[in-house]
C-alpha cells in the first residue's frame, strides 16, 4: 500500500500548504478508491484526500458498512482532521481500520472507534 500511496501523492494539488495527503479506501469486496487533497485559494473550498476517497465510494454505490480499511499518507504520520472524522463516523463501522503512514512507510493503525470516541450522529439531531 505504501508504494500506491506514495505514487498518488504526485497527484495532490497543494500549492499553498505544500502538504500532500493521499488516501486509499478498501471496500469489503476488495475494490479500492483513491483520493488526494485538493487545495483552493479560498481555503474553505479545500477538500481532504480522505473525503475525496469516501465521496468516490458513495458515488460508486457503496454505503455504510461497505468499508474495510482507509489508508492515509502524509509527510509524517498524522490522523484525519475533525471534518474527515465526522465523515468517517457517518460511513464506517466501529471496527473499520484506519492506517496512517508517513512517506517512509512507517505507520500507525487505529480503529474508527479510536479516532471517533464521542461521535456526533443522527441520534443527536432529535
Amino acid at each position: 500500500m505504501k508504494e500506491k500511496l506514495l505514487e498518488l501523492q504526485k497527484n495532490c494539488y497543494v500549492p499553498y500548504s505544500k502538504y500532500p495527503v493521499s488516501a486509499i479506501l478498501v471496500c469489503n469486496d476488495g475494490h479500492t478508491l483513491a483520493g488526494v487533497n485538493i487545495e483552493n485559494a479560498s481555503f474553505g473550498a479545500t477538500i481532504c484526500a480522505e473525503r475525496v476517497a469516501i465521496s468516490s465510494a458513495i458515488t460508486a454505490g457503496y454505503r455504510k458498512g461497505d468499508f474495510k480499511e482507509l489508508h492515509i499518507m502524509t509527510k509524517s504520520i498524522a490522523t484525519p482532521c475533525f471534518i474527515c472524522r465526522q465523515v468517517i463516523e457517518e460511513f464506517f463501522t466501529e471496527n473499520t481500520k484506519i492506517i496512517c503512514y508517513d512517506q517512509a512507510g512507517n505507520y500507525k493503525e487505529y480503529l474508527k472507534s479510536d479516532l471517533c470516541p464521542y461521535p456526533f450522529g443522527s441520534s443527536d439531531l432529535k
